[in-house]
């Protein structure tokens, strides 16, 4: 899996327009149920706002959502969806809540507000790239222990056991794009004597 980006953590953030007031909510989602749970539980808690706004981007299967939610057509949730398309974001829902305050803003005043939603809420939020580690492990003699412990370090992998026994074991993780360059390193320094085993992989926010 090639990495992307997403937001870090779930966020708000709201600012005041011509006596509107505009809250960006938004939240790292992984499905659509998630999605629509999240956009749901923004619309209880602004049942009293006059537009619930909504833009969300899947990375699987390329999904991809926005509504106006009663302003004008293309005012509202595609400015609000381009912020995170221009930066290449996925797995995100992003709520903008409008409470109107008398004042129309027209088309253009619409779409840089609902942008600038967009925009402080995934500030707000921070983002991160989502990338695939590997867990791994080597064996090797106890002679051979400092000396590899020191290039797993060196190799930025995360050693999360070590056993001892008739020989030393250390698991760690690693990012998978990482691995043949450290058995490289390995197969020099142990003259080939020590194998990495891929356990499996998983998923991380970096």
């Amino acid at each position: 899996m090639k990495p992307y980006l997403l937001p870090i953590r779930a966020a708000q953030a709201d600012f005041v327009e011509k006596k509107s007031r505009f809250i960006g909510h938004i939240s790292p989602v992984a499905s659509e149920e998630e999605a629509r749970t999240f956009l749901q539980s923004v619309r209880e808690q602004h049942r009293e706002a006059n537009h619930n706004v909504y833009a969300y981007r899947l990375k699987e299967n390329g999904i991809m959502r926005h509504s106006d939610d009663g302003e004008p057509g293309g005012t509202a949730g595609l400015p609000l969806l381009n912020v995170f398309l221009k930066q290449d974001i996925y797995d995100f829902c992003c709520v903008a809540t409008r409470y109107f305050g008398g004042i129309h803003l027209g088309a253009g005043g619409l779409v840089r507000a609902y942008s600038r939603c967009g925009t402080i809420a995934l500030n707000a939020a921070g983002v991160g790239a989502k990338r695939e580690l590997a867990l791994c492990a080597v064996s090797m003699a106890y002679g051979q222990y400092e000396s590899v412990k020191r290039l797993l370090i060196a190799s930025n992998a995360s050693i999360s056991d070590e056993a001892f026994g008739a020989d030393v074991t250390l698991t760690f993780s690693l990012l998978s794009e990482g691995v043949d360059a450290l058995q490289h390193a390995l197969t020099e320094q142990t003259a080939a004597t020590v194998q990495i085993i891929k356990l499996g992989v998983h998923y991380a926010v970096i």
